[in-house]
């Protein structure tokens, strides 16, 4: 899984990408690369305690991949230009972080001359919508042009589907929130179009506000926020503090502030839901490891995750729940009261499952 984090200037987006990957790089290093990427791992209790558990040799946490999209810059206009390199490194990533400014500081004056959560995450909303919409206008002349030659039913569901979503981007709409069936997501796929792609909104405060995200979260859910469309708030200068911190300092750190939540834990949280994925188990003496999948996958589908010989050598899988294994203690104590049982490849796969597969 790929994030892109991305955000207009002096936006905190690139404290926010070294806070999550606990990387440190000054601005010189910064400015040498345009995209900068880490792979961070996906904090998770359940791993922790089965590795205490097991006390396995090696302990494997889920991982995702994080790139900081750097290449806006102000126009001769003075307003931020979003160019077709920027946007191309965009379309690869599977979800999207947009940072959005809320601190005031005159120092660091804000590129566009004052601070407007709403105006800011419109301004990305507008420069994807226009993307898509050059992207499906040139599509549908091309189908049309195919059709014409040879009548064929998959180019017309195809011309169906992508006039439609024309018909969206006109509206001004993100395709994030057209209810789109999962058919026609994977067909839409092969265009790598921008605003089809779930949003996390992560609003950038200071110390000052901590207490302000009630009401800030009240207008993002009336005008901003969908089932594919999230929103967080983040300390960026408190969090880039607490990066360089111990653990047990960290915790004392966000007491003192009142701060619930680490940008880290709350970012892994909502990608997970706005992409719907889940974790299962495997575990044993050589290896804890946790695996992430799309929720609604089979056993078969999650074996497929392991190795794909799994895949298709899949005879059965050995599940039990992590709740019920921790109340059991051990794999004996499931298989003795119930807990632990076989499963066939239809079986759904819930979070936080433990799984042996057993294949030919």
């Amino acid at each position: 899984m790929q994030i892109g984090i991305v955000g207009l200037p002096q936006s905190g987006k690139s404290t926010l990408f070294q806070t999550i990957t606990k990387t440190h790089l000054d601005a010189s290093s910064m400015a040498k690369v345009e995209t900068h990427q880490s792979i961070i791992k996906v904090p998770d209790k359940r791993l922790d305690k089965l590795t205490e558990i097991f006390n396995p040799k090696k302990k494997t946490s889920a991982s995702i991949e994080v790139l900081d999209v750097v290449g806006l810059h102000k126009g001769d206009s003075g307003s931020t230009q979003f160019t077709s390199n920027f946007l191309g490194k965009v379309k690869t990533n599977d979800a999207l972080i947009q940072v959005v400014r809320l601190f005031n500081n005159e120092l660091v004056p804000h590129p566009d001359g004052s601070i407007n959560m709403i105006r800011d995450i419109d301004s990305f909303e507008t420069e994807f919508i226009l993307s898509d919409l050059a992207i499906l206008e040139k599509r549908i002349e091309t189908v049309k042009k195919q059709i014409q030659k040879m009548q064929d039913e998959k180019l017309k569901r195809e011309l169906l589907l992508i006039e439609k979503c024309y018909e969206i981007l006109q509206s001004e709409k993100p395709l994030r929130d057209a209810h789109l069936h999962d058919d026609e997501v994977k067909l839409l796929s092969s265009f790598q179009l921008l605003s089809v792609k779930p949003m996390l909104i992560a609003i950038n405060l200071d110390e000052t506000q901590i207490n302000e995200t009630g009401k800030y979260l009240e207008e993002l859910a009336k005008k901003k926020l969908s089932k594919h469309t999230k929103a967080l708030f983040f300390f960026g200068k408190i969090e880039q503090e607490m990066s360089e911190l111990s653990e047990k300092e960290v915790e004392i750190f966000m007491k003192e502030y009142g701060i619930k939540e680490s940008a880290l834990n709350g970012i892994i949280r909502e990608a997970y839901d706005l992409l719907g994925l889940q974790s299962f188990f495997t575990c044993g003496e050589p290896e804890c490891r946790a695996w992430t999948i799309k929720k609604g996958s089979n056993a078969q589908e999650a074996a497929g995750e392991i190795h794909t010989d799994f895949y298709k050598k899949f005879i059965r899988a050995e599940v039990v729940g992590y709740d019920d294994f921790i109340t059991a203690g051990s794999f004996a104590k499931a298989k003795e009261v119930g807990a632990w049982r076989l499963e066939g490849k239809e079986y759904i796969v819930k979070d936080g499952d433990i799984m042996i597969i057993r294949h030919s």
